[in-house]
């Protein structure tokens, strides 16, 4: 049959069946002769001249109120419908200043002042409008290797940025921990995460340090609305991780944002390939956790869904964010993009799904005015050359840093002389019902006098340790299985009957995921203990592990406790 008339037929019976009924066939070539239907009640935006295999959605905010309304209950839009010209000329300002930054970034790794591993963001310029329009600085946010716009949206100085992917000594991690580690205490950007989801499990902890947050001093936390976001491509939304995170969430309704960055590509695999469902915003139905999907090129509609999606979550619990994009720039300036159809639909895209030009075409249909947008760029240009002069200007780290970041305490550091926190006491008594601490003291006291005796157990050492430190210091938590029936082995014992399900967590059978659920509270101020019932079970969180290892290096020595004072938004 001839193409062209068989693409027409294909167009015509997409725009007149349900579109929860059709599916085009999934040609093998660079285009597809029709479009896939992305979504129920989603339209795809095509072209006459080519058709992409992976089409541009189209779901305009009336669409997306739709979504959320089914999805989220909510049903007043009124705080949401309109985007002020001020707070559109705010988000041009930054998506231009992403896309300036990454081309600045490319420039300067072609000539050599940046080495070793970059991941561009060109294209995907709506996700850190979302995080400039509705992330606070007290928000918890976890990234992956993508992240250098991620952290700029959300406060972290651009000069310092750049410093780190020069690796030089003014980065936020002091180049230590480079294009994939971007870390700042002052922001709460913690991470830059560089393997494939492992970053979910450290926003379900810093989440969880939230809510800890609150029980322990809810006077000083009263109308706190912090929430985690966690920024995950839709292939590592793939990953095991996900699922176990949105069991986490949902069990305790922590404010945990998942915001799935979908591209559609991993290095060279079209994700469609390898994943039987892409409607990656549904997989929170299992757990009770709402979600939708938006078209990241529409960036006015997108920070809308992200206005009412944020509020969802510090108001009511976890949430899932879809945001449909593509990527101009290959995986890494390494990737040869040899992926099925990649050039062809990186030079539709850079056409024809801009999300730069499309917003510039909405504000000039009667919002402002074309030397309104010109100035903004001018702006951003200036300030980007003058980012990157920084870091060309900045000294390079000391030659004595890797031994500097080798452990962070000194070799001979004694533990046992540590004083406890002044507030300790009254935290504990405050948070701690009065007759289950008392059961615990008699039982530490029991286990002192088997110790002054010299007839302790290692069993009876190690319960005596974890309780002193939960008793003496609040922000002492534990993580385990079977807690509720005292642990299989009686270690810990008396800790969840003691101190209760927000700081003796019991888990689901996967150590992986509750190791990077304490990495993320150890982040933010707490100082977790993780059982593992066995010692091959923490085969299952290598990589968490890992990370647990190498994070003080990583982040140029920062201390794992952030701020833990509120902090408006800067404007």
């Amino acid at each position: 049959p001839d193409p062209n008339a068989m693409q027409q037929l294909l167009l015509l019976a997409a725009a007149l069946a349900p579109a929860a009924a059709f599916r085009a066939p999934a040609a093998r070539s660079s285009s597809r002769l029709a479009s896939k239907i992305q979504a129920v009640g989603e339209k795809n935006i095509v072209t006459d001249e080519f058709t992409p295999m992976r089409p541009r959605p189209s779901i305009p905010w009336d669409d997306a109120k739709a979504q959320l309304k089914d999805a989220f209950g909510i049903t007043d839009f009124s705080k949401y419908d309109a985007v002020s010209k001020e707070d559109m000329l705010a988000t041009y300002e930054n998506i231009q200043y992403s896309r300036y930054f990454e081309n600045a970034c490319n420039q300067a790794y072609m000539q050599g002042f940046i080495r070793g591993f970059m991941h561009l963001d060109n294209g995907q310029e709506s996700i850190s409008a979302i995080v400039a329009d509705s992330i606070k600085n007290g928000d918890k946010k976890y990234s992956f290797y993508r992240e250098h716009c991620h952290a700029i949206a959300s406060g972290v100085p651009p000069e310092k940025v750049m410093a780190e992917l020069f690796m030089k000594d003014a980065g936020t991690c002091r180049g230590a921990g480079g294009s994939m580690h971007i870390y700042d205490k002052d922001t709460n950007f913690q991470g830059g995460w560089a393997l494939v989801a492992e970053q979910l499990p450290y926003a379900a902890g810093a989440a969880r340090s939230i809510l800890m947050d609150r029980h322990l001093e809810p006077e000083k936390w009263a109308g706190d609305d912090r929430l985690a976001v966690v920024f995950v491509g839709e292939g590592g939304a793939q990953n095991g991780r996900m699922a176990e995170c949105l069991n986490a969430a949902a069990k305790e309704k922590l404010p945990l944002l998942f915001l799935v960055i979908d591209n559609g590509r991993a290095i060279n695999t079209f994700t469609d390939d390898v994943a039987a469902n892409m409607d990656i915003y549904e997989q929170g139905k299992h757990y009770g956790v709402p979600g939708m999907r938006v078209d990241g090129q529409d960036v006015l509609s997108t920070i809308q869904a992200g206005r009412a999606v944020t509020d969802y979550v510090r108001e009511n619990g976890p949430a899932i964010l879809q945001v449909h994009t593509y990527r101009f720039q290959g995986h890494s300036p390494a990737d040869p993009e040899h992926e099925r159809g990649r050039k062809d639909e990186k030079k539709w895209a850079r056409a024809n799904a801009d999300p730069i030009k499309i917003f510039e075409e909405e504000f000039l249909a009667g919002v402002g005015t074309q030397e309104e947008l010109d100035a903004v760029k001018a702006k951003v240009n200036a300030e980007v050359k003058e980012v990157v002069q920084f870091a060309k200007d900045a000294p390079e780290p000391p030659a004595d840093l890797a031994k500097e970041l080798e452990f962070p305490d000194a070799p001979g550091t004694d533990y046992n002389t540590r004083a406890a926190p002044a507030d300790g006491e009254a935290l504990t008594k405050s948070s701690v019902d009065p007759a289950a601490l008392e059961t615990a003291l008699t039982y530490m006291n029991q286990l002192r006098e088997k110790a002054a005796s010299g007839g302790i157990t290692i069993g009876d050492a190690v319960n005596l340790a974890i309780l002193e430190e939960m008793v003496r210091d609040p922000r002492t938590v534990i993580h385990a299985e079977d807690l509720q029936a005292g642990s299989s082995y009686a270690i810990p014992h008396l800790a969840q009957q003691t101190f209760g399900t927000i700081r003796a967590q019991d888990e689901i059978i996967d150590e992986g995921h509750f190791i990077g659920k304490a990495l993320g509270e150890g982040m933010n101020g707490y100082r977790p203990i993780v059982e593992l019932m066995n010692a091959n079970f923490g085969i299952y969180g290598m990589a968490e592990l890992s990370s647990a290892g190498n994070t003080y290096a990583t982040t140029g020595g920062k201390k794992k406790t952030l701020n833990l004072e509120p902090k408006p938004k800067p404007k």
